[in-house]
């Protein structure tokens, strides 16, 4: 099977599982990136017992209300059930490498407030330790500096994403060449860093269940 159609048949698992476990009419988390756009196209067909969305990111919105799909304020929702989205890596306790995409902080926020993170990908992304992808880093613009030289404290090279300004108006860098095997240490130490934003370690709020596409079938994982 090529990638896309392990991220095809991992995001129609995906629309199964909210079809079973969404209340109808509940609010869906929805993320952003390539497995996560399959997701969307899967869910249009289910889009009438589905109360209203939010989306992580501008892209993402876009996409939903192309298909149709209620797109929520998520300063307007009490409650959100499920969250869907994918990884770049995630290891086996179900913590995870995300913002490839550039939309790690409200993914993060969008994480935060759902009861079940739902992530979905392809068996590529699964690691024993995480770090071959290089870990994202949204910076306040005028602590860029002052955030790669702390950032290169951790052992590992961070070089500014050019040409890339997230939705809420920042910059990414990205570390290279780290070998994660503290996530949650680590990802409290970045946080620290006077401005930074958020990193792309989703560790603290991990995954609860992962759906994994692989060449014998989607497996379910929970944590």
């Amino acid at each position: 099977m090529t990638q896309d159609e392990l991220k095809q048949a991992v995001a129609r698992a995906a629309r199964d599982y909210v079809a079973d476990r969404l209340p109808v009419g509940d609010i869906l988390g929805v993320g952003t990136g390539s497995t996560a756009n399959f997701f969307i196209d899967e869910i249009a067909a289910i889009k009438g017992r589905i109360g209203g969305t939010v989306a992580s990111s501008e892209a993402t919105a876009k996409r939903l209300q192309g298909h149709g799909i209620r797109v929520l304020d998520l300063n307007d929702v009490d409650a959100m059930g499920i969250y869907v989205d994918g990884a770049d890596e995630i290891d086996h306790g179900m913590a995870m490498v995300k913002g490839g995409g550039g939309a790690l902080t409200r993914e993060k926020i969008v994480a935060a407030v759902a009861e079940t993170f739902v992530c979905i990908c392809d068996a590529s992304k699964r690691v024993a330790v995480m770090g071959r992808f290089p870990l994202p880093v949204e910076v306040i613009p005028m602590a860029r500096a002052h955030v790669t030289r702390e950032l290169a404290k951790l052992g590992g090279t961070p070089k500014l994403r050019e040409g890339m300004v997230t939705d809420n108006g920042n910059l990414i860098i990205d570390v290279h060449g780290l070998s994660i095997t503290d996530p949650a240490g680590l990802e409290a130490r970045i946080n620290q860093i006077v401005g930074v934003v958020t990193n792309g370690l989703f560790a603290e709020r991990g995954a609860d269940l992962l759906l994994l596409a692989t060449e014998g079938g989607v497996q379910t994982c929970v944590r």
